[in-house]
């Protein structure tokens, strides 16, 4: 079905990519203006963010870039401000800012733990907070997380980045519940085993062989046999963005072919 944000102000944070290819924020900006909406694509790299603007009006829609650190309030603010300078209101706002963090509690320093924590959890708190009482003038709106499924299953030592996508699931959960009779409903993609330039940026110091043997392996742990793309976590962020997810608000909703019920990752 086309057309399911229809006029929709979508401020999207995280709309450029890393590298090559469609990460999750890239793909969700292009599908969210496939569907109808006037995309606001925020990125820390403005190039980024500018590049999948022009795709999108490339196509023939509506796009505006922007660029800011999610995780800094003024930036947030000034962000929120220019949406509405650009289109009037903001209808979804989408999460997608996130950084990895590898190592246990040991090999993490305090520098790696409160850097992940700011980038992945308090950009969110800070975007949230500026947008929510725009939603309450408007009377209502969507946000769409994009957590982890290391949140929930131990997949590889990443101490840092799986308790922080474990606060993304709470917090929104708590915005779901908070703001359920208002309208406004909060929703997270959990997504699992994902190929996206973030993902294959992560390897780029690898000899091509051992790559090779990483993303193979990745695609073994997938109960498919293969990972998922940015267009799958696109595709989801979009039905959660929706009227057709109207009755849906608290939901943490798995993008992982199943992988949560594996009893084990080896």
């Amino acid at each position: 079905m086309a057309g399911r944000l229809q006029d929709k102000v979508a401020l999207i944070c995280g709309a450029g990519s890393i590298g090559p290819g469609w990460g999750n924020g890239k793909a969700t900006a292009t599908a969210f203006a496939r569907e109808g909406a006037k995309v606001f694509a925020v990125d820390l790299n403005p190039g980024a963010a500018a590049e999948t603007a022009e795709i999108i009006k490339g196509e023939g829609h509506n796009a505006t870039s922007h660029g800011a650190d999610v995780s800094d309030e003024g930036a947030v603010t000034g962000m929120v401000a220019a949406c509405r300078d650009a289109y009037g209101r903001v209808d979804i706002l989408h999460n997608n800012v996130g950084i990895s963090g590898r190592g246990g509690p040991i090999e993490t320093s305090l520098e790696q733990w409160e850097r992940v924590m700011r980038i992945n959890v308090t950009s969110m708190f800070l975007t949230c907070q500026a947008v929510l009482p725009l939603f309450l003038e408007q009377g209502g709106g969507a946000i769409v997380n994009v957590s982890s499924l290391s949140a929930l299953k131990a997949i590889r030592p990443e101490l840092a980045y799986a308790t922080s996508k474990g606060a993304v699931n709470a917090l929104t959960i708590n915005i779901a519940m908070e703001f359920a009779g208002r309208n406004i409903r909060c929703n997270a993609v959990v997504p699992g085993l994902i190929n996206t330039p973030m993902v294959t940026n992560a390897m780029k110091d690898l000899p091509n062989r051992e790559m090779e043997a990483m993303m193979a392996g990745r695609d073994t742990l997938s109960p498919t046999g293969r990972m998922g793309e940015g267009w799958d976590v696109a595709n989801a962020a979009v039905f959660l963005a929706s009227d057709e997810a109207k009755y849906i608000s608290g939901m943490l909703l798995h993008v992982d072919a199943g992988l949560q019920h594996n009893l084990t990752t080896d």
